[in-house]
């Protein structure tokens, strides 16, 4: 039986952004795929392409260079005119941004702007694409949508905001959602609440959902895949189990290992990863994450050169992909290095 072909296909992505002082590439040589009915959990740290990503497959950068080959259900997307990538927008793909605020205008009812996705792609009347939008706001959790469809969104709460932000980026149907940061403004409670029904319209419409975040919390929650991102390219992919319970990647260890544990005593430190993030201006010819590496820094001359020097393929080791000289699946002789 012949493998399912990915709803969503990105392959070697590079942003280019022009600054003054030189090109920046915030994302470089990247490539993933998504399947229907799959989250991809996309996680690193502030500065990483996470976003610069989303937006490129959303085709949403203006002033920067965008090469590669971004694929959604076989058309290519990359290099599109504005009018057709207008067309896809909301129909095809739709994007949940992580400050529902400013994403929505403040003049219109939240029932006004999901009505208007809905004239706009399918040129329904007034009062069909009302019904549509009350029912979308049904859908997604807020109480007396019909009443409600009729505010402004300064009279919702940051939770309901989201929902509402859900709501317009449904309300077309389409096959890919990416939702960058979805939940990060939120307490914890209405923040589970979000990802549970993300998760539960992912199932019902067989969406493909992509899941920019810092939280590896969120991406154990919901995703069945994790893409792990550092300096603009990628570290480690893995289903998510076998990620959180194997890393390969020392970065993705760092991740882990940062986070607060149930069984740490009050006294522990969280265990930070040493330095900072690398420059995009001049990045590194080898591995971007060697200058942080603690396994690279233990490792034999011969072999922290080569992690400095000769950037890493991303391959396969025991079932992630993972672009390391050094992934904590070998054995290499490397003392005090990276757990």
């Amino acid at each position: 039986m012949a493998a399912e072909r990915p709803l969503l296909s990105v392959r070697d992505l590079t942003v280019t952004f022009p600054t003054r002082r030189g090109p920046v590439r915030a994302v470089d040589s990247l490539s993933f795929s998504v399947r229907r009915g799959q989250t991809l959990g996309i996680v690193g740290e502030s500065g990483s392409g996470k976003s610069a990503t989303s937006l490129a497959v959303m085709g949403l950068h203006t002033g920067a260079e965008v090469s590669g080959s971004v694929t959604l259900d076989g058309r290519e997307l990359t290099g599109l005119p504005e009018r057709e990538l207008n067309r896809l927008r909301g129909r095809r793909m739709a994007m949940i941004f992580q400050d529902p605020l400013s994403a929505l205008h403040p003049y219109y009812t939240v029932g006004e702007q999901i009505a208007e996705h809905h004239r706009v792609h399918f040129g329904a009347g007034r009062a069909a694409a009302r019904r549509r939008a009350v029912d979308m706001l049904g859908e997604v959790g807020i109480p007396d949508p019909a009443r409600r469809a009729g505010e402004y969104p300064h009279r919702f709460s940051g939770g309901m905001r989201q929902r509402v932000m859900i709501a317009m980026a449904l309300a077309c149907e389409p096959d890919l959602l990416i939702a960058d940061e979805p939940t990060t403004a939120l307490d914890v409670t209405v923040q589970a609440q979000i990802l549970e029904l993300i998760d539960r319209l992912r199932h019902e419409r067989g969406l493909a959902v992509v899941l920019i975040t810092h939280d590896l919390g969120v991406v154990a929650r919901v995703a069945q895949e994790v893409l792990v991102m550092y300096g603009g390219r990628a570290a480690e992919q893995a289903p998510v189990d076998a990620l959180f319970a194997d890393p390969a990647h020392p970065y993705t260890r760092g991740l882990l290992d940062s986070l607060p544990r149930l069984d740490d005593r009050d006294d522990d430190p969280l265990r930070a990863i040493p330095g900072s993030p690398p420059s995009l201006l001049a990045p590194a010819p080898g591995c971007a994450f060697a200058p942080r590496c603690s396994r690279a820094a233990a490792a034999p001359p011969q072999e922290r050169g080569r992690c400095e020097e000769a950037r890493p393929a991303f391959a396969p080791s025991r079932g992630h992909l993972v672009a390391c000289h050094l992934p904590l699946h070998t054995t290499a002789p490397v003392q005090g290095g990276t757990r």
